[in-house]
């Protein structure tokens, strides 16, 4: 009997003619659907289910499934472009010279305007550093390390903090990274287990730089960097970007149910936007979030870490409220006057979980997450218990009604079990929040600055690719 898995994850760039999808991946498996990453001159436009028959899809019959599934507008205008009939010339991004960086140059006076502005900002490309925070999952950050040295990008360093290891595994994956790749890959240890101990060690040994964090458990697109300067240079007061994130893959139904509750992008899509007091976007700096973006995908500026000060140790994953550190974030940001700027180039891709076990303990997470960072909130400002108030109308309802964003997006076989452990975990959050916060109080350590400290350093100065001991909360 063959193997049969929900869907295959694919790009698909339309400024070459439209490939064949066959209905079995490179293993034999049986696919039911492609969700297919639609770009145009490497930018993404759309990320569109279709339905795979027995025999695959033909050029023809993918360019039929997709115009049904986007209905008129510029995206199906290029779906139709890409139809062998169709195409008369005209240039792929593969068409286009390589500059040194591996960027698409911008030669000659037909390069598409989206890669030509591409070049534009790498031949100003500022320095980035990525963040890569981690416990004990060397499989996963050796995958992501790789796809961080694929980098179209000449000016970033990469950061690894190894949070509260038990084993030497993950030092060992970077020193084998090294090994493979001309990147800078330096590695600190964060003692005190959860995620906001292990991003605030990242933001004190980066004090002054900004700062690109990423996921274990995240590839990002190869134009993922270009693109994140991309949008600091198309918006020069923004303090932090984020960007879409995808499935890696789908190969299990607990993987493509997330995805139907709305993945890490919750719905956001493909279309630039601008929060802020200078954006054309207005959302509420408390709700709705967090479609303003994900820690999995999160960059910010010098002044965005001054504004949030540092991210809350009782937050996160590895403290009792399981997440929300992100989510705090984001609210303080906006709520402070900054600005953020969601934009579709600045791309990664996640393996999202793929049993259902670890999707329910997700959901929980992130039910109660959200409503941690919520008392968070409160507790640092109580004035702010009344803005929440107005907004628990609105929330009631997207939680509940069946017409919601939320609620829209999911199958009939979702197991509504799931939509149940999400809210337990919000009626949860706010005792867990005080839990980890009374326990990070009671820590034998001292409790952290407001504004990040750098690094400590070893005795012989601390040189490139050294392993540094920090405490997230120092």
């Amino acid at each position: 009997m063959t193997a049969r898995i929900p869907a295959v994850v694919r790009d698909v760039e339309l400024s070459d003619p439209l490939p064949a999808v066959p209905s079995r991946d490179a293993t034999g498996r049986r696919a039911d659907r492609a969700f297919l990453l639609l770009r145009r001159h490497t930018e993404p436009l759309a990320l569109v289910p279709v339905a795979i028959p027995d025999e695959g899809l033909a050029p023809a019959r993918l360019a039929a499934a997709l115009t049904a599934a986007l209905g008129p507008g510029r995206i199906a205008d290029a779906v139709a472009a890409a139809t062998p009939r169709a195409r008369h010339g005209g240039h792929s991004a593969a068409d286009q010279p390589a500059a040194p960086d591996g960027a698409p140059a911008a030669s000659t006076m037909d390069t598409p305007e989206y890669l030509r502005r591409r070049a534009e900002v790498l031949r100003a490309a500022p320095e980035l550093t990525v963040a890569i925070c981690t416990r004990d999952r060397a499989e996963l950050l050796a995958q992501c390390l790789d796809a961080v040295a694929a980098q179209r990008y000449s000016r970033f360093r990469v950061l690894v903090v190894d949070n509260a290891p038990r084993t030497d595994a993950t030092r060992r994956c970077v020193e084998a990274a090294r090994a493979r790749h001309p990147v800078e890959i330096d590695y600190l240890v964060a003692p005190r287990a959860g995620a906001s101990n292990a991003r605030n060690v990242a933001l004190a040994a980066t004090r002054g730089s900004t700062v690109a964090f990423v996921d274990d458990d995240a590839q990002p697109d190869p134009y993922w960097l270009a693109e994140i300067a991309r949008a600091f240079a198309d918006h020069p007061t923004a303090d932090a970007v984020t960007g879409p994130v995808v499935p890696l893959v789908l190969d299990s139904p607990a993987q493509l149910w997330f995805e139907q509750y709305g993945g890490l992008s919750k719905g956001r899509g493909f279309r630039e936007w601008v929060f802020g007091p200078g954006g054309r976007d207005r959302q509420h700096p408390l709700y709705p979030l967090p479609p303003v973006g994900s820690g999995v995908n999160m960059t910010l500026r010098p002044g965005a870490v001054a504004r949030i000060g540092r991210f809350d140790p009782a937050l996160g994953g590895g403290a009792p409220a399981l997440g929300g550190e992100d989510t705090l974030a984001f609210m303080t940001l906006l709520a402070a006057g900054g600005t953020v700027v969601y934009h579709p180039g600045a791309l990664v891709r996640h393996r999202h979980r793929d049993d259902l076990a670890g999707l329910r303990s997700q959901l929980v997470g992130y039910g109660s997450g959200l409503t941690a960072a919520y008392t968070a909130l409160v507790c640092r400002r109580p004035a702010s218990l009344l803005s929440l108030a107005r907004l628990a109308p609105r929330a009631l309802h997207d939680l509940f009604a069946a017409g919601s964003p939320r609620m829209a997006s999911i199958g009939p076989d979702f197991p509504r079990d799931l939509l149940t452990a999400n809210r337990h975990g919000m009626l949860r959050g706010p005792l867990w929040y005080l839990r980890g916060r009374r326990a990070a109080r009671h820590s034998s350590t001292p409790p952290a600055p407001e504004r990040p400290e750098p690094a400590q350093r070893d005795a012989t100065g601390g040189s490139p690719g050294a392993a540094h001991v920090v405490d997230g909360a120092t």
